[in-house]
Parts: structure tokens; sequence; C-alpha cells
């Protein structure tokens, strides 16, 4: 028996009965300029008979997105003005982000990379691009941490990913390697005992940051996924995006962050969406979202509270969305305090970068 393949095309989606015969042009037109992908796992999961259904509302293309808000940007958080070399971002002194791929197994319609990412995208990087990557984090002794994502780390071979880990193994200095995915959640059977191996590395602590935004993403496989990683023991954290017409309800957003912690994934970054092109229909206010993030205290225990996390446009770091460094001025606009105490207009003054 063929196993299911993800859904790629506007057709493929249509086909799965995933996408209404009124939505297909618009849809198409997306599809022309941002990737697409769902994977079986997360087909299963769409009630296709729900139109406001929040896993749906996540992946499949949507004519909101043809709409380009003057404040949006191309790279919203300012990833190549910290890119010394390709496939490195080096913008906090003790940690770099190490970009190997920029595929995904499924593509989110906010992603905040989606300029970048795809089949159409940034790619792989090369040997040669690695190898220079690699030399990067080796002469700089500062560097303690190294967070593999992209794109998603975990659609790598577990050949591949265990040749990094082996070469990260040799760099002394560096005691932390995190990977930031989505695969647990959208295709759980990837996470095998050879992908789990491939995962570790003498002498260095494994981090796994796991992305969902509704908790109806912990089907029984992606549990079993979780706890496949966990008991291995590599340590787990979550990343949640809030997004309008998703999880931007108490009950829901507290449902999720339980989940994380019954499954032994402390809850740590809530991001607030970034200003990537064609998102805005997902962005809440900074104002509904510090709102929001005040009602989880005190109605879900302390194991469960995220960091409300904005990253400042422009490249210049993040920022606790509920915290003093954040203040809301008369115009309606909000300073931002970033962590070398410049500060920033939120949203930016200027208008979308090229």
């Amino acid at each position: 028996m063929t196993a299911a393949r993800s859904l790629t095309t506007v057709a493929e989606l249509a086909a799965a009965g995933l996408l209404p015969e009124e939505k297909r042009p618009a849809a198409t037109a997306v599809a022309e300029r941002y990737a697409v992908a769902v994977t079986p796992a997360l087909a299963a999961l769409i009630d296709a008979d729900d139109p406001l259904d929040p896993i749906a509302r996540q992946f499949i293309p949507d004519a909101a997105e043809l709409v380009t808000l003057p404040e949006e940007r191309a790279d919203p958080i300012g990833d190549l003005a910290h890119s010394p070399v390709e496939g490195i971002v080096h913008r906090y002194p003790d940690r770099v982000l190490l970009k190997a791929v920029h595929v995904c197994p499924v593509y989110c319609r906010f992603c905040f990379r989606r300029e970048m990412v795809g089949p159409e995208g940034l790619g792989t990087l090369s040997p040669g691009a690695l190898d220079t990557a690699i030399a990067y984090i080796a002469e700089r002794p500062e560097i303690w941490e190294v967070i593999l994502t992209g794109g998603d780390p975990l659609v790598l071979s577990p050949r591949r990913l265990q040749a990094i880990m082996e070469r990260l193994a040799a760099i002394d200095h560096v005691k932390i390697v995190r990977f930031h995915s989505r695969v647990p959640v959208v295709d759980p059977e990837r996470i095998d005992a050879a992908l789990i191996e491939a995962l570790k590395a003498s002498g260095k602590t494994t981090y796994v940051a796991l992305h969902a935004n509704h908790p109806r993403e912990f089907t029984a496989e992606a549990r079993a996924a979780i706890a496949r990683i966990v008991d291995a023991g590599m340590v787990m954290i979550s990343q949640t995006v809030l997004l309008r017409g998703v999880n931007d309800d108490a009950e829901v957003l507290a449902a999720l962050m339980r989940a994380f912690v019954e499954n032994r994934v402390k809850p740590y970054y809530l991001h607030h969406p970034d200003l990537a092109p064609g998102t805005a229909h997902f962005r809440l206010s900074l104002a509904e979202g510090r709102a929001l993030v005040e009602s989880l205290r005190g109605r879900v225990s302390g194991l469960c509270q995220p960091a409300y996390i904005l990253d400042i446009p422009g490249g210049h770091g993040k920022v606790r969305a509920d915290s003093p460094a954040v203040e809301e001025a008369d115009d309606g606009c909000f300073r931002l305090r970033d962590f070398r105490g410049k500060t920033h207009v939120y949203p930016p003054e200027e208008g979308l970068a090229s």
C-alpha cells in the first residue's frame, strides 16, 4: 500500500476536500508566491465542514495573504542584517542560528521567513557553505549555543543531521544544541530511533523546541513522538505564535499550554506575530495580546506560563511584550527598548522593505 504524501498544490488540496471551489482562484495566486504543503497528519486533523477551523487557517492558502501592508517586510526580524556568512545569524553574543535548510514539512501561512523558505526559497546549504558556517562557529569561543532552524532541520536525513552534530561535537566551546521544529506534531512518524540518535552529540546538551499553536495538534501520534524524544534524554521547550482565529482565546491558549506541560514540554515562547508580508489577518494588536497573556495569570499553573515575546523589526532582538521595556505612547504606537538599551517605535514608521 502506498503511503499518503503531502499535499503541495491547490489542485491536491481541492481534491482532498480542503479547499472550496470559490476559494481556489485566490489560493492559486497565493501559491504562485508562497510555498504550500500540508502533511497527511495535518490533513486528517482539518475539519473541512468548519470554515473557521483553526488547523486549516494555519496551513490552507487564503486570499488575505495577497494583501501587504506598508509596515510589513520580507525580512521582518532582520536576519540578513546579522548574517556574517551564509547560513548563520549571529544576533546575540553567545548564540547563533544555523540555518542548514530552508525547506519545511508544512508551510505556515503566517511564517516570518515565508520569503526565504520552500522549493523556490534559499534551499539547503551547499557543502562549502556549511563548511564556512561551521568554521565561523569554531572560530568564536563566545558561542555557547547553536540553534538549528531554517526551514525545519528535522526534514534532514538522520545521516545529515548526525554529520552536523559530529562537527559541532568537535567544537569544545559549544555546549548547547537546540533544534526548532514542527515535525513531532505535523509528521510524527518521522521521529524514529535513527533520527533521535542523530540529535545527540558527545559533550553537548540537546534541546528540541516544538512549535505548536492549537491543542488539537497534540494527537496520539504526536504525543508518542514527543515521548520518544523526551525519553531519549532530550529537553523539550515550546514555541507558539499568537494568532487571530487560531489561539486568540484564553481557554484555547490555556489548553494548549497545559498540553505542552502534560507532554513534558516546558512552555517557553509565545510570539507576537511578525510583520511578514500578507499576514495582517493573523495579527492581534499588542494591547490585545498583552491583555490575553495577562488573563492566563491565575488561570493556569505557573508551569504553563510562556514568555510573551516580540521580535523588534529591523533585527534588534527580542523583548518581553508584557514587560516595562514595552510602553504604549499617546499616538497609539509602542516604544520598545531592546537589550542594548535603544528605543524603537512599533509598528515601525518606515514602510515595506524590499
